[in-house]
């Protein structure tokens, strides 16, 4: 039985008060802001395992974020909450199987590419323990050598890029969370059906509830679609593991806005024009990119009206959204129900308030919602 103490006729358990404490102690300025006060109990029997069919048929929760209001749709009916006029942005990164098995001093190992880093490229390895720098490691007609080692290798492969994925997807296996308990039998049941620029270790799910039909639907009420390029990595779904989330630290990710995007979510902008972000991977790319272009401006400098560079943008961004932060592009999100302590439900928490979203979640739990990467969705508007 869990201890606790009576207050009001209620009972309240020790980890109550100790959250309650280290939430006064932020609001007071004593401390910094908790990883525990992101935290939530969820049945592992929601988890869901793979995407309902048709995916649009998914739940779709409907959170108003000035109100904390909610209703129960399905994904389809999010035809009814977009407005002619809307810029509606979408994460068009494609997966590859980033899985590999190798051999590394005659030993078996588990090599899992990350993202190519100029010439290297960041490699997860396990066992890792007794792998050094110098070592070899051979994938067949593939090779590769250790060049640095700290939370993740940095291994320097004797093929392009493009060869090394190619052979991934040849060889590799889908890289799916460690909560999906069996893979899916091809690589487009983990992908969006808009994938298009191959280099994602794990998928934008918010964009899984998209079928083409519905996409059409979308365009014909007179939204505009545009995309951009995040190619996720697998810290994005990792659980903040510090005592706060200011000692958390986001890994660099690299990001692409064509300039035909950035110049229609400028003028969407300076007319009033809503911006839906697809995922939380599509709002750290527009909000860290315009943020960058903010920090450009020098004092006494004439502040530019357009939000993100005409010419476009490619390179990285490296963007942690905590509550306060000011979002100067998205004006909505549709999003998946995250994990606990997640820098995901983090973003989500700064974009619609913390209470909110946590009573939401709760409403979501008692609703028999789907949660996590092939669960139903959230439209914070």
């Amino acid at each position: 039985m869990a201890h606790g103490y009576m207050c009001g006729g209620q009972r309240i358990t020790v980890g109550v008060l100790i959250v309650n404490l280290k939430r006064i102690l932020h609001d007071i300025g004593v401390m910094g802001t908790s990883t525990d006060l992101f935290d939530y109990h969820l049945p592992l029997e929601l988890i869901a395992q793979r995407s309902v069919e048709p995916r649009d048929h998914s739940r779709l929760m409907v959170v108003d974020r000035t109100t904390g209001e909610w209703e129960h749709k399905r994904f389809y009916q999010i035809l009814d909450e977009l407005q002619a006029g809307d810029v509606l942005v979408l994460n068009n990164t494609k997966v590859f199987r980033a899985r590999l098995e190798a051999q590394v001093k005659g030993k078996s190992v588990e090599v899992f590419l990350l993202r190519p880093r100029g010439e290297f490229w960041d490699v997860l390895m396990k066992p890792g323990r007794n792998i050094h720098v110098g070592d070899r490691i051979n994938m067949g007609p593939v090779l590769g050598t250790v060049v640095a080692k700290s939370d993740v290798f940095l291994v320097q492969f004797d093929v392009s890029d493009e060869t090394l994925i190619e052979y991934a997807n040849a060889h590799g296996q889908i890289p799916i969370p460690p909560y999906v308990h069996e893979a899916p039998a091809n690589l487009d049941q983990y992908q969006t059906v808009y994938a298009k620029q191959m280099g994602s270790v794990a998928a934008p799910t918010a964009g899984f509830h998209f079928t083409q039909e519905l996409l059409s639907k979308i365009h014909e009420k007179g939204i505009e679609i545009h995309y951009v390029t995040l190619h996720v990595g697998v810290g994005t779904f990792r659980p903040m593991k510090t005592q706060t989330i200011e000692e958390h630290e986001m890994h660099a990710e690299f990001v692409t806005i064509t300039p035909e995007t950035a110049q229609a979510i400028n003028q969407a902008k300076q007319e009033g024009r809503r911006v839906v972000a697809v995922g939380t991977t599509t709002v750290r790319t527009l909000e860290g990119v315009a943020k960058m272009m903010l920090k450009k401006v020098h004092p006494g400098e004439k502040k530019s009206v357009d939000l993100l560079p005409t010419e476009g943008f490619s390179g990285d961004v490296n963007l942690f959204i905590t509550p306060g932060f000011e979002f100067k592009i998205v004006d909505a999100l549709i999003t998946n129900f995250h994990l606990p302590k997640s820098t995901l439900l983090v973003l989500a928490s700064a974009f619609a308030g913390r209470d909110r979203i946590l009573t939401a979640y709760h409403e979501a739990i008692r609703q028999q919602y789907r949660f996590f990467s092939f669960g139903d969705a959230m439209f914070i508007r």
